[in-house]
């Protein structure tokens, strides 16, 4: 089952309606919008559960929402939602499904892959994980030496890491005490090397995660943490090391058994998982071991209960596509290029940079599914950092920059790490900050405020320019009872389904990667050149900034 061609969107009648839409609104303030219509707030809320989304700080009004949805009508975004899940072959350019609602899958729930019902494979991966846990946690999976292991040290990159990460740290109020678990992505050595200076060898798990295995930066990690779990064990202890203390989680089986880890130690992943949707897989291992494997599987519970809603819940009340419809109407008609994710939460500081790939990577495309070029633009730059932080940086530009900056706010009704007064100054500083970007502060305001202040006449006119803020700043506000397994889980789909909706409605394929390739391609062939003699780099064949380099790093070795 493949998916058809799409339609250009920007040949769409809602498009052109969206974009007479844009220009009538273009002078009305966010201010007038909100007088004009006590009914605005309750319109523009969404719900799913508990997760509450409030988008009435975004530039729209009800008939712009209509006409977004029935934008979403004319590309058939319904029809691709259907496919998604169906297992249709929505990765076109390479011919595969995307199946990632297998990975968190319940008893009963059917997902194909060629026809070919995947979930219980998945449940006995799973099943595998929990053994895996419960024997690290009963002891009985010890070091080389006899000893328990004290550190988990996860080496991937990509989709292999920044899922696992952020995740660790955004349930690190639930992290087993007993246990470290780091991550390791960089090649730089000093990721590594940093990191091993404080490990016991004998004490210390490794799990390699690379979907190929043969991810360059990963494998060179692997192989100088095997060679430092060597030296730092008995002689006669070598043999052991991979036997006890090296993981692979992999869809290339044959690669992982080929570096050495035990046939046990192997998990699987397969090729309709791409990385960047991998976590609730046994990617996910490292997490699990930080949290426990009951926490791990609330998570995917979280993520079920989205997956359920984007499928089955009408098209005004899918919170992934009312994400998505928001993304395209600033993108495309109101010309924004970037937006700011601004967690009020320090334990999810990491969800702004997972939001990166999973969003850009998925989405940074300029060639629709057809292969023909897009007439449009498509994913914004994703940026930001946790609130508070975040105010004392860069909310400068956002409230007088003159740019366009969507943000996304995320907030939690609880604290997961509770001090007296603390997450009460957190929440008001975020929904501060929104209203603040919304409202601005006109200059009949400003004024009013310095005069109160008792300045005289000439100083208030010194000051009042830079006191006046534009606001009209669009933001959506993402609230949640607490930062748990089952919320996280339920967050990070509403944002892996919000990718799909946008890539439906601009035509391409979110899952592919291409532009990843090109670089590391080219690292390949440079390689020789900084590993040879001071001549190999002089290769005529190479750019003249390319070999002014290398020749510069030679000279200063």
């Amino acid at each position: 089952m493949e998916m058809t061609t799409p339609l250009d969107p920007t040949t769409l009648p809602a498009w052109h309606a969206l974009t007479r839409e844009a220009e009538a609104l273009q002078a009305t303030h966010l201010r007038e919008l909100f007088a004009a219509d006590s009914e605005r707030v309750p319109q523009l809320t969404s719900s799913c559960g508990e997760l509450l989304v409030d988008f009435s700080k975004q530039r729209v009004t009800a008939r712009t929402m209509a006409l977004l949805h029935a934008l979403a009508r004319e590309a058939g975004v319904d029809r691709q939602i259907a496919g998604l899940y169906a297992g249709a072959t929505v990765n076109v350019s390479e011919g595969r499904a995307a199946l990632h609602m297998a990975l968190r899958a319940d008893d009963g729930e059917v997902y194909h892959d060629a026809g070919r019902n995947v979930v219980p494979e998945v449940q006995r991966e799973r099943e595998r994980m929990r053994a895996f846990c419960s024997r690290m946690d009963s002891d009985s999976r010890p070091g080389t030496a006899g000893r328990s292991i004290t550190d988990v040290v996860n080496l991937g990159i990509g989709g292999s890491d920044l899922g696992p990460r952020m995740a660790a740290q955004a349930l690190c109020a639930r992290a087993n005490p007993m246990r470290r678990v780091h991550f390791v992505s960089n090649i730089d050595g000093a990721d590594l090397a940093s990191l091993l200076a404080g490990l016991d060898p004998r004490r210390t798990l490794f799990i390699v995660v690379s979907k190929t295995f043969t991810t360059q930066e990963t494998l060179a990690n692997a192989r100088s943490a095997l060679a430092w779990a060597r030296a730092g064990l008995p002689a006669d202890a070598g043999s052991e090391v991979l036997a006890g203390q090296f993981v692979a989680i992999t869809a290339n089986v044959k690669a992982a058994a080929a570096f050495g880890i035990a046939a046990e130690n192997i998990f699987a992943f397969w090729e309709w998982v791409g990385g960047r949707y991998s976590l609730w897989s046994a990617v996910g291992l490292s997490l699990a071991l930080a949290i426990g494997m009951d926490d791990f599987e609330a998570m995917l519970a979280g993520a079920r209960e989205m997956d359920r809603h984007f499928r089955d819940a009408p098209a005004e009340q899918k919170l992934p596509l009312t994400l998505a419809l928001l993304e395209v109407w600033n993108s495309n008609f109101l010309a924004a290029q970037t937006r700011a994710v601004i967690p009020y939460s320090r334990s999810l500081h990491l969800f702004p940079s997972y939001l990166q790939q999973l969003e850009m990577e998925s989405n940074g495309k300029s060639v629709g599914r057809d292969g023909q070029r897009l007439h449009t633009g498509t994913s914004p730059i994703v940026w930001g950092s946790a609130g508070s932080d975040a105010q004392h940086a860069y909310f400068q530009l956002l409230h007088q920059g003159g740019r366009l900056v969507p943000c996304d706010f995320i907030a939690f009704a609880e604290s997961d790490f509770p001090l007296p007064g603390h997450h009460d100054q957190l929440l008001a500083n975020c929904f501060a900050q929104s209203e603040a970007l919304m409202h601005g502060r006109t200059e009949a305001e400003a004024r009013r405020e310095l005069a109160n202040a008792g300045l005289a006449e000439t100083e208030i006119a010194r000051l009042l320019p830079h006191k006046i803020f534009a606001g009209n700043q669009p933001s959506t506000t993402i609230l949640l009872p607490s930062l748990s397994p089952r919320t996280l889980g339920m967050l990070i789909a509403l944002y892996e389904h919000k990718v799909f909706a946008a890539a439906a409605l601009w035509g391409i394929n979110p899952f592919d990667q291409w532009g990843v390739e090109l670089g590391k391609q080219l690292a390949t062939q440079l390689l020789p050149a900084l590993t040879g003699s001071e001549n190999a780099g002089m290769d005529a064949r190479l750019n003249p900034s390319t070999r002014q380099l290398i020749a510069y790093c030679h000279r200063y070795r």
